[in-house]
């Protein structure tokens, strides 16, 4: 799997253009019924709303948007466009928008409805998303450290310790890089410490 960028969690932002409000919401989705179900959610918060519009991109280039009675491609291109030039996937936003009495003319709406979303995006913690493996092993007190320099060394990032009569460590790694670290792992134990290898999951990283 090729490492992707997406957002941690859900981010809210707003821009007000000549009285009408644009609150821009993002959230990560893993698929399209995820997708639709967050639409669903802002819609119902912001019945009273004259727009709610939305865009979402999902990786293996699935993609949708509306204009939710704007006029065509002033509003949910404008916010895909705006996903799709931040580099992001997994993510759906919807930009809901108060009338404020005032015409903004098509390019009004164009700027308002990418400013509202380059908005949410940038109160948005991103991510990389990358194929990772754990790796557990279980050793002596006075190999801690070490064992935490080798992994350092080899691009392991410490997850958990957990310490008993041993030193229980998790590392998560990238996959595919883990053969360095093991077989320094293995030599530093001399083979006395059991090493355990998750599958590859996707994960932050």
């Amino acid at each position: 799997m090729a490492a992707y960028q997406t957002i941690a969690e859900v981010a809210e932002a707003e821009i007000v253009e000549k009285k009408s409000r644009f609150i821009g919401r993002i959230a990560p989705v893993a698929d399209e019924e995820e997708a639709l179900a967050f639409i669903a959610e802002v819609k119902a918060a912001h019945r009273m709303a004259r727009h709610n519009v939305y865009a979402y991109v999902l990786r293996g280039g699935r993609i949708r948007y509306t204009d939710d009675g704007e006029p065509a491609k002033t509003a949910g291109m404008p916010t895909l466009e705006a996903i799709q030039h931040a580099g992001l996937e997994d993510v759906a936003v919807v930009v809901t928008r108060y009338f404020g009495g005032i015409l903004l003319g098509t390019g009004g709406l164009v700027r308002a409805y990418t400013d509202a979303t380059k908005a949410a995006i940038e109160a948005a913690r991103i991510v990389v998303v990358s194929r990772c493996v754990d790796v557990m092993a279980e050793v002596p007190y006075s190999l801690y450290e070490p064992v935490c320099r080798i992994a350092e060394a080899s691009g392991a990032r410490l997850q958990e310790s957990d310490f008993a009569e041993n030193v229980l460590l998790t590392f998560c790694m990238l996959d595919g890089t883990q053969a360095p670290f093991l077989e320094k792992l293995t030599e530093l134990t001399r083979g006395q410490s059991e090493i355990i290898v998750t599958d590859p999951f996707d994960a932050a990283f």
